[in-house]
């Protein structure tokens, strides 16, 4: 990240009733997401996500969820403003501590660098993996 460590990052929604933020020294990853529900649930051939700690974040108005169970048997929520419908972030049931936060809902991006992409199997051929990155062919294994 190239701002200073103890600046905040901030974002939200489209219409400006869902906002949040964290300090940008407490994002512990950033990552390009290829799973098929990432594809259906951002309109695109990935998400771009932004793992930060659950406490590290505020955030006023309230999200919508939608859960299923992903391929590999976790919880997916996904959030996302229930006025103009931007996916501002996900929570996996099974790791409650973190949010999945969305690049795009980000008032400023530019200091996110991402380290990797998740489920290469599934990217689509006019959505390609970077192949500058490392890549897992699914989940990451823990």
């Amino acid at each position: 990240m190239t701002d200073q460590a103890s600046a905040k990052a901030s974002g939200g929604c489209l219409c400006g009733a869902v906002k949040y933020e964290f300090p940008k020294d407490q994002v512990l990853s950033a990552h390009h997401c290829h799973c098929t529900d990432c594809q259906k649930s951002t309109g695109s051939g990935k998400a771009t996500i932004i793992i930060v700690p659950a406490a590290a974040m505020q955030s006023t108005g309230d999200l919508k969820y939608y859960t299923v169970t992903g391929k590999d048997g976790s919880h997916v929520s996904r959030g996302f403003c229930p006025e103009c419908g931007s996916p501002i972030m996900s929570r996996v049931k099974e790791m409650d501590a973190i949010n999945i936060v969305k690049a795009g809902s980000l008032d400023n991006s530019d200091w996110v660098q991402i380290t990797s992409s998740f489920w290469s199997d599934t990217a689509q051929s006019w959505s390609p993996v970077d192949s500058a990155l490392p890549s897992c062919p699914a989940n990451p294994q823990s």
